[in-house]
């Protein structure tokens, strides 16, 4: 379990220099399809600029706009004595410094962590969590969630939420250029005008997509960390159980958000199951039962 965690680790850092750097370059060339729909060129620096920018921003200040749009508030140490408590000692043993603890009033049981790195981490977790976990249970979660930290997943989860989130605007954006575009009509090809098109219309889905395939697998390693960090796998299997059996969407939704999350926070569709940033929650207690064989 520990080399697999200092190849996570390792991984995750060279991951996050990969996204961003793909994602200078991708907004870059959207950037220039841009430019040729509105015959501009200056556009295209300026997405440049504005890409850098952006990329720069989001990765400071992400994890405060992911606890914004959750509508969490910061945790009271006298109300909420157990959070504080049992993430104290699972920081101490992750080694890690504590994270800042966050609550979402929401009766649906759920949690995430964010931040760039350990020393600038944030925990959130919803009242119905608190209300139906007991306290190893709670605990399993929140190992869970301190693993994400440890493992360096919440830079991941960071930079991806910032990219769905801009997918959503350059897509926006990009139709209404397409629509209000002044150039000729004998200067726009329809094989072209088609494929930009479908370029923006797909950017979001394939931003989601980037998002499904850096999330799966890592939730789950943060089970299986958890278990390891706690030393009970029988409290994650137990608390994975109560999270499917109370399941329900989150009242305030954000789809840029969903992989953040330990269980999906999102109304359930028929193509969920595809699309989801999460794999099954079965799937995910059979893992942890073949660990323990």
């Amino acid at each position: 379990m520990a080399t697999a965690l200092r190849k996570q680790i390792t991984q995750n850092k060279v991951n996050t220099i990969l996204i961003m750097l793909v994602f200078i370059v991708v907004i870059s060339l959207l950037g220039w399809l841009f430019a040729w729909l509105a015959n501009s060129p200056s556009i295209l620096i300026w997405c440049a600029i504005v890409s850098t920018v952006y990329a720069v921003f989001q990765y400071f200040f992400s994890d405060k706009l992911a606890i914004l749009s959750a509508g969490a508030k910061e945790a009271d140490k006298d109300t909420h004595s157990r959070y504080y408590r049992i993430v104290s000692k699972l920081a101490e043993d992750a080694k890690v410094p504590m994270p800042r603890l966050y609550v979402i009033n929401d009766s649906a049981p759920n949690a995430f962590a964010t931040g760039r790195d350990p020393e600038h981490a944030a925990l959130a977790v919803t009242t119905g969590l608190l209300d139906i976990m007991d306290d190893r249970e709670l605990r399993a979660v929140l190992g869970h969630e301190m693993s994400h930290v440890r493992n360096y997943d919440i830079r991941i989860s960071m930079i991806t939420f910032g990219l769905v989130m801009l997918a959503g605007l350059i897509s926006d954006f990009g139709l209404r250029v397409l629509w209000y575009s002044d150039r000729d009509e004998e200067d726009n090809s329809p094989i072209g005008m088609m494929f930009v098109l479908i370029v923006l219309i797909l950017s979001p889905v394939l931003a989601t997509i980037v998002q499904m395939a850096v999330s799966r697998q890592r939730e789950y390693l943060a089970d299986a960390s958890s278990a390891s960090l706690t030393g009970d796998t029988d409290s994650m299997i137990d608390a994975l159980r109560k999270l499917d059996t109370h399941n329900r969407p989150m009242r305030q939704q954000n789809i840029a958000t969903e992989a953040m999350y330990i269980s999906n926070p999102l109304k359930k569709s028929v193509l969920s199951r595809f699309f989801s940033t999460h794999p099954p929650i079965e799937a995910r207690i059979e893992r942890l039962e073949s660990v323990k064989k």
